[in-house]
């Protein structure tokens, strides 16, 4: 069908569509950077979507049992912040669009978390937002198999493109929900067989439909121009019970002479002439970010559209019980357990009174089988690795179709999806996620976990077996250069526990984390008990602290993290013995210890006596707090891996690598 004819048969509905596809088509002209084609190719899509299906109210975009709306394809920005401007979502003005992807704008080059409300994760690396989707909707049968329909009844909405479902992480998380069966999730898929280098064709010949339908989706197709149409297939897509995909066949820059359905409108290809051609061909003849008022107030009309149903939903939160109300505000608040700190001190009261010599890993289990009862809303899991990674506690169950109260997740060996997913767990609120896999495979979610840290996201990653001491399992195993990638990430805390107190006191720190993710790294192998004297304080979440102090003048300080502490308390004993007073400085994150202030640095970390860091990893970005931090790079010296690690027993590979006692001593002595 003809521009002209759609027009003409659904008047009202085209200019509402053309109102998205305009502003997006100027807020790209006027930054001279962006993309034009994804949103006004989807405008139709999104139209029925806000106007028919989605259950929302603009003037309330947190309201907890709204539908989420996930933009996939982040590069299409200007889809999301036009539906945001137009149908009233506070913050998102006029003036917002104008300055599309400007310093200070809300309306970044891709949807970014926190900007504004309405925009419910951050995307653009493709396919994670398609996996996020899966993790809210996996939240959602949580919160209501715990609180029950009348509370929680929502669905999972996400527009994604073809690079979404080219990006291996979309296997993983169709995979996933196609398990989960995940009924409230819907995918609309911009099936309009262009990418920046051309034709889908020329890279991909995937039958998407068929790849859905083997993962265990319903699968539904329209035109993508038509809102009948589109209308009909998400309204049978909501019928199902199944996830469900539906296949958008849309034009990529839909109308624009020339240049419709082309690789280059995927872009900035729309220059001034371009647009105004647009204008013509749309029957707008309205300048540059002005909309008429009759078609502002029709999309403020459709903002307002869920008023009703949230004020029923009140009226049913405010009608149930005083507990159960508090406990869901709680939860969805965020907000720990009162009595979550006495429980900790309990756990570490008995860690101190019987020294358990056991793995981090199993110290972690142990803490977990102590607040999981505590923090009902911990949703935990392991990719394939629940035996190792030491993720279950008896207590959970396991979360399946048959059983939405359980609370541990098989992820399958899907590390990057079930990161993603926990990102959407996180951002969907009312639930903690943690989740396992080994150190080595941090590689694989690492995309996941930067967008963890750059929405600053209550995530808690486990991830064990991490360092040569694993062992037998060689080199491809034994990360080396993981721990300093890790800290490179921003607003990423890294904590590696020395003991089970660390361990407990590491996981104190995660839950309370609730604006940045957090890295557990936890031996394979045991570990003896450290510390001696029971505390209220935590001293893990100070980031480094005195484990030991020098007997005598202070003339070394031996810093270390994780299985290495012991290494440095039984170097320490050597130096004694020869009259050396050496401190030991337990160091579980550097993260933690550089955001106290200078007075504790100092006293961990005073000027003076040699410095020696200990750790089986690589040297990389221990300088600072050697040869930095009132330190000398001449007094000053690492003890760790140069390079990758071998398959022997672990104890053969300390002694190979020159991880030992006998080493540090030796170490320090040249230098003092």
């Amino acid at each position: 069908m003809e521009i002209s004819e759609r027009r003409k048969a659904h008047p009202e509905h085209w200019e509402r569509a053309a109102a998205l596809r305009m502003l997006a088509a100027d807020a790209v002209l006027a930054a001279k950077s962006g993309h034009q084609g994804m949103p006004i190719g989807m405008a139709d899509v999104a139209t029925v979507l806000f106007e028919k299906h989605l259950k929302f109210d603009a003037t309330a975009p947190d309201w907890p049992d709204r539908d989420r709306f996930v933009l996939s394809a982040g590069h299409g920005s200007m889809l999301l912040y036009g539906l945001l401007y137009l149908t009233g979502t506070p913050g998102m003005t006029i003036e917002e669009l104008r300055n599309f992807r400007q310093l200070g704008s809300k309306t970044a080059g891709h949807p970014e978390f926190g900007h504004v409300p309405g925009i419910e994760t951050t995307t653009g690396p493709l396919g994670q937002g398609l996996a996020n989707a899966v993790g809210m909707a996996m939240a959602e049968e949580a919160l209501r198999a715990r609180f029950g329909r009348k509370l929680v009844d929502h669905r999972t909405w996400v527009i994604a493109g073809d690079g979404c479902l080219m990006e291996g992480i979309s296997h993983e998380a169709i995979s996933l929900a196609g398990k989960q069966r995940l009924a409230n999730l819907i995918v609309l898929w911009d099936d309009n067989g262009i990418t920046i280098d051309g034709p889908v064709g020329i890279a991909d010949q995937t039958d998407q439909m068929a790849r859905f339908r083997a993962a265990g989706w319903s699968v539904f197709s329209c035109d993508g121009h038509d809102p009948e149409a589109i209308d009909g297939a998400l309204a049978a897509a909501k019928k199902s019970r199944r996830p469900s995909l539906v296949a958008c066949k849309t034009t990529i820059g839909y109308g624009a002479p020339g240049k419709e359905g082309t690789a280059p409108v995927h872009g900035f290809a729309l220059k001034d002439e371009d647009v105004a051609k647009l204008r013509e061909v749309y029957g707008w003849p309205h300048p540059p970010f002005e909309i008429p008022a009759h078609i502002k107030a029709g999309w403020e009309e459709i903002g307002r559209r869920g008023a009703e149903a949230r004020a029923a939903w009140q009226e049913r939160l405010a009608a149930a019980g005083a507990r159960r109300r508090a406990e869901f505000e709680r939860v969805m608040a965020g907000t720990l357990p009162a009595r979550l700190p006495r429980v900790l001190h309990r756990l570490k009261k008995a860690i101190v009174a019987e020294r358990p010599a056991i793995a981090t890993r199993q110290a972690s289990q142990n803490a977990l089988a102590a607040l999981n009862p505590v923090v009902p809303e911990t949703l935990g899991g392991s990719a394939d690795l629940t035996g190792s990674n030491n993720t279950r506690t008896e207590t959970l169950g396991e979360f399946e179709p048959g059983n939405r109260r359980g609370r541990h997740i098989h992820y399958g060996v899907r590390e990057h999806g079930m990161a993603a997913a926990m990102n959407g767990m996180a951002l969907h609120g009312g639930v903690i996620p943690y989740g396992g896999t080994f150190l080595v495979f941090s590689d694989y979610a690492r995309a996941a976990i930067r967008l963890s840290a750059l929405m600053g996201l209550r995530v808690i990653y486990v991830f064990t077996h991490d360092s040569i001491g694993l062992g037998e399992d060689g080199p491809t195993h034994q990360p080396v250069e993981h721990l300093a990638a890790l800290r490179a990430m921003p607003n990423l805390n890294v904590i590696r526990p020395a003991d089970a107190v660390e361990t407990a006191e590491a996981w104190e720190v995660a839950l309370n984390s609730a604006d940045r993710p957090t890295v557990l790294a936890l031996t394979r192998q045991g570990v003896p008990s450290l510390r001696e004297k029971l505390t209220r304080r935590n001293l893990t979440a100070r980031g480094a602290y005195v484990l030991a102090e020098a007997e005598g003048k202070r003339q070394a300080i031996l810093i270390a993290t994780g299985s290495e502490v012991a290494v440095a308390m039984q170097a320490r004993e050597m130096l004694q013995a020869e009259g050396i007073g050496t401190r030991v400085v337990s160091m579980p994150s550097w993260e933690l210890f550089a955001r106290q202030d200078e007075r504790w640095r100092r006293r961990v970390l005073p000027a003076g006596p040699v410095r020696v860091a200990v750790e089986a990893g690589v040297r990389q970005g221990w300088d600072r707090w050697l040869c930095r931090e009132r330190g000398r790079a001449r007094k000053s010296a690492f003890i760790g891996m140069e390079g990758f690690g071998a398959s022997a027993p672990y104890k053969q590979l300390f002694e190979h690598f020159g991880i030992t006692a006998e080493a540090v001593a030796e170490m320090v002595t040249g230098l003092v």
